[in-house]
């Protein structure tokens, strides 16, 4: 199991400029990490612009916090971003986003193919190749939270100890499911998951995973991350109301339930 945290890659000056100064970057899960996909918060201050084509990757975004305005500069569209939306971006998307609000505007983002972790835009906004570009051939998207729950894909957990909403799922064509969660204080729960690597990092609360095969206990709050990979045995605890985002490789179509050992079923 991998324990990452936003922390420990800023003391290490690890934070990337990206979009020719427009924004900056930490990179948590790295192509090198072998997830499957990439994970990283970017960050822009109000009133700041970036213009963006992610021409050789696919890119979820969940924003964080802060509000912002994304523009389609391909078929004039716009939406007015906020906390708990995600938008997801590809080849044929040129876009723009004006951060808007006296908070830092920051998105978790999720790439596949993974990045190496020192990028930062070309002359296109782009970033440069690094793998298989995955088969969606729909264009950009945006998805609220109202959004996914008119879908179908919010689930409660056992005992009322929270909720999973299922944002990406297998039928965006992106290679990788992206969820947001939610545990009520005093959840546990124990995962051993065969078929998935699964990646989580903690935005709100106070969250003990205990790796069960060394009994070494993480103590994660926010902007701390774990992985897991296939065959990985740990338990959760919320020590305080947890807020996380998960993504998992293969994805999941978002309907799943977790089984006897706390894992989702192949794909």
């Amino acid at each position: 199991m991998l324990i990452r945290t936003m922390g420990d890659v800023e003391a290490a000056g690890r934070t990337i400029i990206i979009n020719h100064g427009a924004a900056s970057a930490v990179r948590l899960l790295l192509k090198a990490d072998n997830a499957g996909f990439s994970v990283s918060e970017a960050r822009m201050r109000t009133g700041t612009v970036a213009n963006l084509w992610y021409k050789n990757h696919w890119e979820a975004n969940y924003v964080r916090s802060g509000t912002a305005v994304l523009e389609d500069m391909v078929a004039g569209r716009h939406w007015n971003l906020k906390t708990g939306d995600l938008y997801l971006v590809g080849p044929t998307d040129r876009h723009r986003m004006t951060a808007t609000s006296p908070e830092v505007f920051r998105v978790v983002s999720v790439f596949n193919p993974p990045i190496a972790g020192n990028e930062t835009h070309d002359a296109d906004n782009a970033y440069a190749p690094s793998g298989e570009i995955p088969p969606r051939t729909e264009r950009m998207v945006v998805r609220t939270p109202a959004d996914v729950r008119a879908a179908g894909h919010v689930s409660e957990l056992a005992g009322g100890g929270g909720t999973v909403a299922h944002i990406i799922t297998r039928d965006d064509q992106v290679g990788f499911s992206y969820a947001a969660a939610n545990f009520a204080r005093g959840h546990r729960s124990e995962h051993r998951d065969k078929h998935h690597t699964t990646a989580s990092l903690v935005l709100e609360g106070a969250l003990e995973v205990k790796d069960l095969a060394s009994s070494e206990v993480h103590r994660l709050g926010p902007g701390c991350l774990y992985c897991a990979a296939p065959g990985d045995a740990y338990a959760l605890h919320a020590a305080d109301a947890v807020h996380m985002i998960t993504i998992l490789n293969p994805p999941l179509m978002g309907t799943e339930t977790l089984d006897a050992e706390g894992g989702y079923p192949a794909a």
